[in-house]
């Protein structure tokens, strides 16, 4: 589901998340900055804060106003009860030491692509922008996983996502057409994988497949990433490929089997 307005929105809870994300985006802020920033009062910036740092979700270092780890505390118990997760991590981490590249695993969450696990491989390149992406969702039609989650989706899914989104240009190979990208999702869903071919990162290369449960429900998608030095002819058409697939459905497997364990009748 996409974000949706809020009928009646409370404001005092609108300004709490706008300080929260201005605190992210500013990697901390005095009360002074805030206000600024947010052009509101440096009295209710300054309630808002002592309300938060009271519940340990913000920290105060002479004046200075950060984010606590109590944020990390939430992520991590998201992250660990999620299924997908649950189930793929092992898998994605065998990828990444395989292929000696980046293996990533994304869900999908308001129309967005979030990471929910990245793998450095023994000679994977870019980690500072890597360590990046899994601080920021990303657009789904320009990367490998947001591709084949996309194409996994319902049409009407997929026009809502890019009537709220757009489909942005990061590179000279973004595809930014709404015909185009529903070409291409047809060629995904019918070669079962998706390519990213220098559509986010120039000189990059991404391959990605799909994860289902056993309704066919589109869960995520995993994926490795590489220089295009290294990812091509044979080694990007073929050889990756079949990698990403069969972790793909190993992964389905693990899913499917903690589904049916759950619904085992109890004879004892």
């Amino acid at each position: 589901m996409l974000m949706k307005r809020a009928k009646n929105p409370v404001g005092a809870v609108e300004t709490t998340i706008q300080i929260i994300e201005a605190l992210e985006s500013f990697d901390g802020g005095t009360v002074t900055e805030l206000a600024e920033a947010l052009d509101v009062s440096k009295a209710t910036v300054h309630n808002h804060l002592m309300t938060l740092q009271e519940h340990q979700y913000v920290t105060n270092q002479d004046g200075e106003y950060m984010l606590s780890f109590k944020f990390l505390v939430i992520g991590e118990y998201l992250r660990n009860n999620n299924i997908l997760y649950e189930n793929a991590k092992t898998e994605v981490d065998r990828l990444a030491e395989e292929t000696g590249e980046y293996a990533h695993l994304s869900t999908e969450q308001h129309g967005l692509s979030q990471k929910l696990h990245k793998v450095q491989g023994e000679n994977a390149v870019g980690s500072k922008y890597q360590r990046a992406k899994l601080q920021k969702p990303d657009c789904l039609h320009y990367t490998a996983t947001g591709k084949v989650i996309l194409a996994h989706l319902p049409d009407y899914r997929i026009e809502e996502i890019i009537d709220y989104y757009g489909l942005p240009e990061r590179t000279k190979h973004t595809i930014t057409n709404r015909d185009e990208l529903f070409e291409t999702l047809e060629r995904i869903r019918d070669r079962g994988f998706a390519f990213n071919d220098e559509e986010e990162v120039e000189r990059m290369r991404a391959v990605g497949a799909p994860i289902c449960d056993s309704r066919g429900t589109i869960l995520g998608a995993v994926s490795v990433s590489g220089p295009i030095s290294r990812m091509k002819d044979e080694q990007f058409r073929t050889i990756i490929p079949e990698k990403v697939v069969n972790t793909a459905t190993v992964i389905e497997m693990n899913i499917n089997m903690a589904e049916r364990r759950g619904n085992m009748p109890n004879y004892v």
